[in-house]
């Protein structure tokens, strides 16, 4: 049987053939049957483009995902991802839908590459701003997205992998972390909120964060029967969810802990207990109690004059305001001298850092530090404890510098008044 030929008289292999333009092509059938072609100006180009297909076909590689976006294998990953929290399923979901699907989603998977991974994250940086936490989050569903292509033969690897390491090395990423107060900056926040002013009202629930390390949504979730004021323990058993999301509006849902580790019982210092029972006399004061049932839990601790729940926003605005105008009272004070002692920017998850601070500057043990905070994992609390420490010796070793420094002074006067 005579092989076909191009009009240059080359032996065309199986699926190869001539157009009537003089344009090639190559057709081949997918695992499932079906039928596929491609197309090329010369034979040179579609033999290269056809090596690629075979070598997909030897590897395991779909040949039928000339067609399939990013954003298919997303929604296939949204149907087929299990065992998430729902909080952190419609977390990953927003995520995604915010800043990937408008974006490389829309790629076909067969052309994303290392290059365009590494592209978008420095995208969303440098023309959306986002920072290193959010782009972070972003990775985490992206990859595992790009996983489940891996997993289903659309991809050789995974070309997120190592992309936000390389993120973080080549913009010192890495040397970012939370800030806590000193004690000084947390004297001055805990004493201006003890004024009789606008921000009294929220001195109970800062005071609790900040004696406890609670997570904002257990905070927020603490019911009245979860504290025992003459046993002075609170049980965390549950966490308070807030949903914020373009796609799925604002709602309150209650959830479990992430993990074992979260339910746990945490000792109520003095402070914290009195913090409860200022709480307790204020709402009796104005007239205020909890007018919310979610998922069948109410009675809430902490709640707004409306009697609802607060959510992590809110407290956040209202730390805003806090550090603006206290901040703006010390800057008007007259004696207020040309370096004033001013509260920096920081969020509700900075209480949680500062107690674990004030735990570790006490010597207090990791073990018991990891308990009290619900940390799964020692490691994290390690890293924690190491930053707290870390700190300790830069302060005393800076002291003991002073020191040095003031005793040589006064050395110097000594041999000088030594020689009149």
């Amino acid at each position: 049987m005579e092989r076909r030929k191009d009009r240059n008289r080359r032996v065309l292999k199986e699926g190869e053939s001539q157009r009537k333009d003089g344009t090639y092509d190559y057709r081949w059938r997918s695992h499932d049957g079906r039928r596929h072609s491609i197309y090329a100006k010369t034979l040179e180009e579609l033999r290269e483009r056809e090596a690629a297909i075979l070598r997909d076909k030897s590897d395991g590689i779909r040949t039928d995902a000339n067609n399939t976006s990013l954003n298919d294998i997303f929604d296939l990953w949204v149907d087929l991802k299990k065992g998430l929290k729902d909080n952190t399923f419609v977390n990953y979901q927003y995520m995604y839908n915010q800043f990937v699907y408008p974006d490389i989603g829309t790629m076909r998977i067969t052309k994303l590459k290392r290059s365009d991974i590494r592209r978008f994250y420095n995208k969303l940086a440098d023309e959306r701003g986002l920072k290193i936490s959010t782009i972070d989050n972003v990775h985490t569903v992206l990859h595992q997205v790009l996983d489940l292509a891996v997993e289903d033969n659309y991809l050789r690897g995974n070309p997120s992998d190592h992309a936000l390491k390389e993120l973080k090395q080549a913009r010192n990423f890495d040397t970012e972390r939370r800030r806590a107060l000193t004690m000084e900056e947390e004297q001055l926040f805990m004493k201006f909120l003890s004024k009789n002013g606008p921000y009294h009202h929220w001195k109970p629930i800062f005071a609790v964060m900040l004696g406890t390390g609670m997570r904002v949504g257990e905070v927020t979730g603490l019911r009245w029967q979860d504290i025992d004021l003459e046993g002075k323990m609170i049980s965390v058993n549950h966490t308070l969810v807030y949903y914020d999301h373009a796609s799925g509006g604002c709602s309150f849902n209650i959830n479990t802990p992430k993990t074992k580790a979260g339910c746990r019982e945490i000792p109520m210092s003095d402070q914290v207990k009195e913090a409860f029972l200022e709480e307790k006399e204020f709402q009796e004061l104005v007239g205020v109690k909890c007018q919310v049932t979610i998922d069948g839990f109410t009675d809430f601790i902490f709640v707004n004059r409306f009697g609802k729940t607060h959510n992590q926003g809110t407290l956040n605005k209202a730390l805003r305001r806090i550090i603006r105008d206290c901040n703006q009272q010390i800057l008007d004070d007259p004696k207020r001298g040309d370096d004033p002692l001013l509260l920096p920017h920081f969020s509700c998850h900075s209480l949680r850092h500062t107690f674990t601070t004030r735990l570790c500057e006490a010597g207090v043990n990791v073990k018991f530090i990891q308990d009290v905070l619900g940390h799964a994992d020692i490691g994290t609390t390690l890293n924690i404890y190491a930053d707290a420490t870390r700190d300790m010796k830069k302060k005393e070793f800076e002291s003991f510098m002073d020191y040095m420094g003031m005793g040589k002074k006064e050395t110097d006067k000594q041999d000088t008044s030594g020689d009149v």
